[in-house]
């Protein structure tokens, strides 16, 4: 067989963490914000469980075989995503969004973000995609 040249391919790892939010935004006033939230705007907000994947783009190490460690791509999202999020109340707990609605897409843009932060090779990230329910799904590119 032909061996191709620099083959490049796609590396995905799951997490999955807990967390509470209520959907407010500091732009709305309350009437405004209980008709764009609905329930979702309640005072004493409510929990979902996530589920993140962190999708890698990038060429094959020909001595390891990957793109990279998975363990390594673990420990990057433990830091990113687990210690600041998991358990938490994502309004009072995690500062980006004292000034924002912590809605998913903000959500994914902030995981995002705080992946490049952490990966030592943070041009491999390709794209992250959140679940905030089964139904509910928010993809990210650094667009």
């Amino acid at each position: 067989m032909d061996e191709i040249k620099n083959p490049k391919a796609y590396q995905t790892r799951r997490i999955t963490f807990s967390a509470c939010h209520r959907l407010h935004s500091p732009y709305l006033n309350d009437v405004e914000n209980k008709e764009v939230f609905g329930k979702c705007n309640h005072i004493n907000g409510h929990g979902h469980n996530y589920i993140v994947k962190v999708t890698l783009f990038g060429e094959i190490d020909p001595r390891t075989g990957m793109i990279m460690n998975m363990t390594q791509l673990k420990k990057f999202m433990e830091e990113a995503i687990m210690q600041p999020m998991d358990h938490k109340n994502l309004d009072k707990d995690v500062e980006y969004f004292s000034s924002r609605p912590s809605t998913t897409e903000n959500l994914t843009v902030f995981i995002w973000y705080r992946m490049k932060e952490i990966m030592d090779k943070p041009d491999l990230l390709h794209e992250v995609e959140v679940y905030e329910t089964e139904n509910n799904i928010v993809k990210y590119r650094g667009e």
